[in-house]
């Protein structure tokens, strides 16, 4: 697959890793992935909709995370960040934080001759896609942030079992991480959880890039970052928020509060939605999306 250089982090050029769907003279849609997320958890299906319905689609690995550059030995302390952030408190401090990897979609952009694109972030990835739209507005088509909040911690009312399932870490043998991956089912949508399923996306992504030692820094990016309300709250791009309300990780009221801070934006509460999105629910989300993006 092709890969940009999208930004530098000191004398480190950040190259990430990308395919596209559908017509390069359509719309653009980017779609941003979440925290320790490869974008292959866009599926390759689920993309190819969002083609045929008339985007230009193009995903991408966070830095970080799958094949994008990845920050070998740079240490942080993600559990002090957190802990800063969340008493207000001087952080320590973070390799990059969630403007450093909005750059990068910049760098993406350039590289493929995108003027301007409708930015489409689920999790970190809807923070990083606010972001975005917040710094980079005149770069921006129209923001859809999928299950995500606006980095107030207050709205991260995690259930504990979610929270934990996402902090466990994972065993570093395939066997083992494959298996690990059923935990996560414990913030995915209840309705249409599969153990098969988790398998084998766990064994795609195993195969593909096993990188645990990313998500500290990602995690300490989040926390880093802050709350973006009053940006939001100032923001003038068209926004579609779109949550499931099923989702144990960041609750729906987390998209109601995002949704409710951005003058303007549109909320779609999903039935049956956690924190993922299953292939059954990929035709109300992409018309819903699309029905957005493509408004005359």
């Amino acid at each position: 697959m092709p890969r940009a250089v999208a930004n530098k982090w000191e004398t480190l050029p950040i190259e990430i890793e990308y395919d596209t769907f559908g017509d390069k003279n359509n719309p653009a849609l980017i779609l941003v992935m979440g925290f320790g997320a490869q974008m292959v958890a866009w599926d390759t299906k689920f993309a190819q909709m969002l083609a045929d319905r008339g985007h230009f689609v193009v995903r991408f690995d966070n830095r970080d995370v799958g094949l994008s550059t990845k920050l070998d030995g740079v240490k942080v302390d993600a559990n002090a960040v957190v802990a800063a952030a969340l008493l207000e408190q001087p952080l320590p401090p973070v390799p990059y934080n969630l403007s450093d990897m909005a750059q990068d979609i910049v760098g993406l952009m350039d590289h493929l001759n995108i003027a301007k694109a409708h930015i489409m972030g689920a999790s970190m990835g809807g923070m990083i896609a606010q972001v975005f739209a917040i710094e980079h507005p005149q770069r921006t088509a129209s923001l859809v942030s999928v299950m995500s909040m606006p980095g107030e911690p207050e709205t991260m009312q995690s259930e504990p079992e979610a929270m934990t399932a996402l902090m466990s870490i994972p065993p570093s043998d395939r066997t083992g991480f494959i298996e690990h991956s059923l935990v996560y089912q414990a913030f995915q949508s209840k309705k249409y959880r599969n153990d098969a399923l988790s398998r084998a996306n766990a064994a795609r992504d195993f195969d593909r890039s096993f990188y645990p030692e990313g998500s500290p820094r990602q995690m300490a990016a989040i926390y880093a970052s802050g709350r973006r309300t009053e940006a939001l709250a100032a923001l003038k791009t068209r926004t579609l928020v779109v949550h499931g309300n099923d989702d144990t990780l960041i609750p729906p009221s987390a998209g109601q509060r995002t949704a409710d801070i951005i003058p303007g934006a549109e909320i779609v509460f999903v039935d049956d939605m956690g924190h993922d999105i299953p292939e059954p629910l990929w035709p109300k989300i992409v018309d819903t999306i699309t029905r957005f993006t493509l408004k005359k």
